[in-house]
């Protein structure tokens, strides 16, 4: 199978969107002329034209608006935002009309929009360009959050979320558009809410999402060094949440540590926590335990981010706790 990287997987992914339906436009600061701050867009322009890729001014309100509007009257617009950091400019038009729209008009107008972009840390860019909103977002009735952590998953998930007919928050990684992996030629779609264990155990299980899978994982592999075989759970999505996924690992597993990069109150972590001892109470050996980032604004010093956001030790050191071999 063919190996691509991250932004050529969400690109052939709108493409072949864009090719199949011409309601479909992307729209956002420098996706045209500039091929995308990240180049995920390069060579639309050239293949769609201007009417179908649109340069905006920096003005995330006005265009988050102007989406919404379009998609209220037929047209599937695909919004970007150049990092979420920027989305709280538009988070009015997200949250009071994309997300309750349908519910407010009695089901007369339905708004098909994707909302997509990095979250999340992205190294030395300060506190304002590193927060991690995907809580917030998944706390929004109407709303549903997608959150991919590899090429394949990416491309999958973001042709079925311009397809949904629900605005959808596609929520993305600065640090992962040049990760690379397989992803088949032929057409596929990805079904949102559907988590995926990307690895299979049955001592402990870590459920985590985006980029923070890639430490998940990397633990994962340093406690097979051990002998202990942790299942990771991929969430994929976090609204909706696949609670029987986890809930069905946990009750194998016995133990879970959950891995997120925001802050640690009122998070999906928090979340997952809540289902599981409402619902997998019988089943756990010991207390869930979460591995968030630090609750304070992430520095600029790389000492300090490194500090901060969850690592290998963290996790490491959270699932020697659930398994008290500390």
């Amino acid at each position: 199978m063919r190996v691509i990287q991250f932004r050529e997987a969400l690109r052939e992914a709108m493409s072949e969107e864009m090719r199949r339906d011409p309601n479909i436009f992307l729209m956002g600061e420098e996706v045209a002329e500039y091929n995308g701050a990240y180049k995920v867009s390069q060579g639309m322009l050239d293949e769609f034209g201007p009417d179908r890729v649109i340069d905006t001014p920096i003005a995330e309100l006005g265009f988050a608006g102007l989406g919404v509007g379009a998609a209220m009257n037929g047209l599937r617009p695909i919004i970007e935002f150049m990092t979420f950091n920027f989305s709280l400019v538009a988070i009015d038009q997200i949250i009071n009309s994309a997300a309750k729209m349908l519910a407010m008009s009695g089901g007369a107008y339905s708004v098909p929009i994707v909302f997509r972009g990095p979250t999340g840390n992205a190294g030395q860019l300060g506190a304002t360009h590193s927060s991690n909103f995907e809580n917030w977002f998944a706390n929004t009735p109407g709303l549903k959050v997608v959150v991919p952590s590899n090429p394949y998953d990416a491309k999958g998930l973001m042709k079925a979320s311009i397809r949904d007919n629900d605005p959808v928050i596609f929520m993305e990684s600065e640090l992962m558009y040049s990760d690379k992996g397989e992803v088949p030629e032929g057409e596929y779609l990805l079904p949102i809410g559907v988590a995926d264990i990307k690895r299979k155990g049955k001592d402990v299980t870590i459920v985590s999402f985006g980029k923070m899978m890639k430490v998940a994982l990397e633990a994962a592999e340093e406690l097979a060094k051990e002998g202990i075989e942790a299942e990771v759970i991929d969430l994929r999505t976090v609204r909706p949440i696949d609670y029987k996924a986890v809930v069905d690992s946990v009750k194998k597993t016995n133990r879970c540590v959950v891995v997120e990069e925001a802050n640690p109150l009122a998070a999906i972590s928090s979340e997952i926590a809540y289902h599981l001892q409402r619902n997998a109470f019988d089943y756990l050996d010991a207390p869930v335990i979460r591995v968030n980032s630090m609750d304070v604004p992430l520095s600029y010093a790389p000492t300090y981010i490194e500090a901060t956001i969850p690592n290998v030790k963290r996790t490491l050191d959270a699932v020697n706790q659930v398994m008290y071999r500390k």
